[in-house]
């Protein structure tokens, strides 16, 4: 009877302990909402001729960061027949020749850890790690993030190379134009908490 007691006060302990815990646990935790109305990813593509500029679509975005290991999840999801640099010929070329949108809708980068310290308030900056995927495959990268810390979430500048020939992609030189083999990619995003903002999307 007093071993059936003593286990009784044990388990109960344990559960006690868990939940004075838990709070401090989900506090580690940041988990944070891409609203595609206050995202804009913007593309630049440097050229002997003149340098083209222009934006695709967040479909949806949300991330984990936990602040204890610094370990990372989410996705951040860009529709990649979305991209507008302001001539459609250059834009249905694009997405036929280029991106092949059609077999490849989505642009995908998913975290998996980080680097760098977050604060209650104020500047910050990190190193994100993850999984970028475009044109169906995967390729490792680090996003270097200047952001700032507010009432209302965090805002966050993203900018970055992306090697697309040597990572599968064609290059849309013709006989006059020569385009460069690398696009800049610059995202700026106001990133809400995840009770304000869908954080774990389908």
């Amino acid at each position: 009877m007093a071993r059936s007691r003593s286990k009784i006060f044990s388990n109960l302990s344990i559960l006690l302990l868990g939940i004075a815990l838990s709070p401090a646990l989900r506090a580690q935790e940041l988990a944070l909402g891409f609203d595609p109305n206050h995202t804009r990813v913007e593309f630049t593509l440097g050229g002997n001729v003149h340098t083209v500029h222009g934006a695709f679509t967040l479909k949806h975005g949300s991330i984990r960061l936990d602040q204890a290991t610094h370990q990372a999840a989410g996705q951040i999801v860009v529709d990649a027949a979305s991209g507008n640099s302001g001539s459609e010929a250059r834009d249905r070329r694009m997405n036929r020749e280029i991106l092949e949108s059609d077999k490849f809708s989505e642009i995908v980068f998913t975290p998996d850890r980080y680097e760098g310290q977050i604060p209650a308030g104020g500047d910050f900056q990190l190193n994100v790690h993850g999984i970028f995927r475009l044109h169906g495959s995967d390729h490792e990268i680090s996003l270097p993030v200047q952001a700032k810390r507010g009432p209302e979430g965090i805002t966050a500048a993203i900018q970055f190379s992306i090697p697309y020939v040597s990572w599968g992609l064609k290059n849309p030189n013709t006989f006059f134009l020569r385009v460069s083999d690398q696009v800049e990619i610059t995202i700026r995003t106001v990133a809400a908490p995840a009770d304000s903002a869908a954080a774990d999307h389908p």
